[in-house]
């Protein structure tokens, strides 16, 4: 399958944990261990609300998740949780790398736009070496609305100079999948911490992004395989 429109695609933005790096594991411990600190149920659904997003954008949009607590308390123990020892380790995505070091190497700008802070940004590309090649950041320090909201999109459309249908996103989340959405762009999704079934918001779904056919944002042919 490709995507179908008459506009070329000249510009790309990254989302970071899921996308780039897989670290979900790692924060949906953190989100679960801050959960069983205040004696609060939860399943996996409520864990995967904070993914993709700004813990303080879940926690403004259903405030009974932690009744009487404020932010800065709950920031404080995440910051407790998050020095654990035995937390699931951060996994580079190789095949993410490769296909940010193809697009550099092909001229293509982009930058990042993450739910996640900016030194975490920081040392995640850093650790991935390709962080001289991104144009810019856009993190959570950079927007008054999380995904699903447009905002940081649009926010990097504005960085690499590009309009929004010259722009596609790469994304791991509904909520990331939602914002690159609203802000007029297209969308591939990678299957690192959902279910395709969630992902179907967005444009093209791959398992990993070396199979994805730029410019064609289509899956790399394979022999026997329809387009």
């Amino acid at each position: 399958m490709s995507l179908q429109t008459d506009t070329p695609p000249r510009a790309a933005l990254f989302d970071l944990d899921g996308t780039l790096i897989n670290s979900e594991p790692r924060s949906m411990e953190v989100w679960s261990r801050l959960l069983d600190l205040h004696n609060i149920p939860h399943d996996e659904s409520t864990l995967h609300r904070f993914m993709g997003r700004r813990g303080t954008d879940v926690l403004e949009e259903d405030p009974s998740l932690f009744p009487g607590v404020t932010w800065d308390v709950l920031l404080a123990e995440l910051q407790v949780i998050q020095s654990a020892p035995d937390l699931p380790e951060t996994r580079e995505l190789p095949e993410s790398a490769a296909f940010v070091r193809r697009l550099h190497a092909e001229g293509v700008p982009f930058a990042l736009v993450t739910s996640a802070g900016p030194q975490w940004a920081e040392i995640a590309l850093e650790r991935l070496g390709v962080r001289s090649m991104f144009k810019g950041l856009i993190t959570a320090a950079d927007v008054t609305e999380g995904k699903p909201h447009p905002q940081g999109y649009l926010a990097g459309a504005d960085l690499l100079g590009y309009a929004p249908e010259h722009i596609v996103v790469f994304e791991d989340t509904p909520a990331g999948i939602e914002a690159g959405r609203r802000a007029g762009m297209r969308v591939v999704a990678i299957t690192t911490t959902h279910h395709p079934d969630v992902l179907s918001g967005a444009d093209l779904i791959v398992d990993h992004l070396t199979e994805v056919d730029w410019p064609r944002l289509a899956r790399v042919d394979r022999p026997g395989a329809p387009d």
